[in-house]
């Protein structure tokens, strides 16, 4: 009979020592926590693993699993190990997500510190700082050594008077002066993520931009982005639109497009035919000297003539 035939009946003097697998499963436990005898697994030739319930808070469905066996032709039983393992209707925790996985957008707080793998397929290599083209550039080594002589600083002197090499026309100090002195660049996996998760969330498939007006292609309010995301999104400087300070489709649309509702202009009212708002002067004694009669010439006598 073969080793794995006779593994499958468990052994008799292991299989009999119950107490033995309980009074270790007892001292691992604790007094009061081990239930009853749930059943015996033959393990191998000799080998048996006695299971008891788990009467722990916090551990239902979980067993006392004690290993026992004897050695070949001998009689007493010795303990192998104790430990605790779930039973099929065990509550068991929920599988363990890396961090990574779990962390989503607005989780991150201050003084939370989020790190990049090495590998990371949003981004690329960028420019690493060194004073040398990257794999990728169509610049030669002769046209950097042209650049570098072109831009250098002249310094009177002999040539044994110069100091370092100018640092000016390097590929580094044009880096820097373009802002593009970065170890890690956006990649187009990246790019590509990025712009599916801004469709998503203000895009043309919202119900926000299915009941608008118009696409923000033609709202006043569009501030484009540069590069090629120009052609599909931009950045939304209207306050009262929920889209406020956020990346959206150029198909998005909400109902404070610039064009919606044009508020037409007052009507200018009519020059008035008779000027009532103007106050004009009147004197309250007459002016002597604009009639027909002199000031110092005798009064006529009244009467008829």
């Amino acid at each position: 009979m073969s080793a794995a035939m006779r593994s499958r009946t468990p052994d008799r003097l292991c299989a009999e020592a119950v107490e033995l697998a309980r009074e270790a499963a007892g001292e691992a436990a604790g007094p009061g926590t081990v239930g009853e005898h749930v059943g015996a697994v033959a393990e191998g030739d000799r080998v048996v693993t006695h299971l008891f319930e788990a009467s722990e808070p916090g551990y239902r469905g979980w067993r006392w699993a004690v290993t026992v066996t004897r050695a070949s032709r001998a009689k007493a039983v010795t303990l192998d190990e104790t430990v605790l393992v779930p039973g099929p209707d065990a509550l068991l925790a929920p599988e363990w997500v890396p961090w990574s996985e779990r962390l989503r957008p607005g989780d991150m707080g201050p003084g939370d510190l989020l790190p990049t793998e090495a590998e990371d397929l949003r981004l690329e290599a960028g420019f690493s700082g060194e004073d040398a083209p990257p794999p990728n550039s169509v610049v030669s080594e002769e046209m950097q050594q042209l650049a570098a002589l072109e831009e250098a600083d002249v310094t009177p002197g002999a040539p044994a008077a110069q100091g370092a090499a100018p640092a000016t026309g390097s590929i580094a100090a044009l880096a820097e002066e373009l802002g593009m002195r970065r170890a890690r660049v956006l990649s187009r996996y990246g790019l590509h993520d990025a712009a599916d998760r801004w469709d998503d969330a203000f895009g043309a498939k919202t119900p926000m931009a299915q009941a608008a007006p118009g696409t923000c292609a033609s709202c006043g309010f569009l501030m484009p982005l540069a590069g090629s995301l120009r052609q599909a999104f931009g950045v939304c400087a209207n306050e009262y639109s929920p889209a406020d300070g956020r990346v959206v489709s150029l198909s998005y649309g909400c109902g404070a497009h610039s064009e919606a509702a044009v508020m037409p202009k007052p009507p200018r009212p009519a020059e008035p035919v008779l000027d009532e708002t103007v106050v004009e002067p009147m004197p309250l004694h007459p002016d002597r000297t604009g009639g027909s009669v002199e000031p110092d010439a005798p009064a006529e006598e009244l009467g008829h003539s």
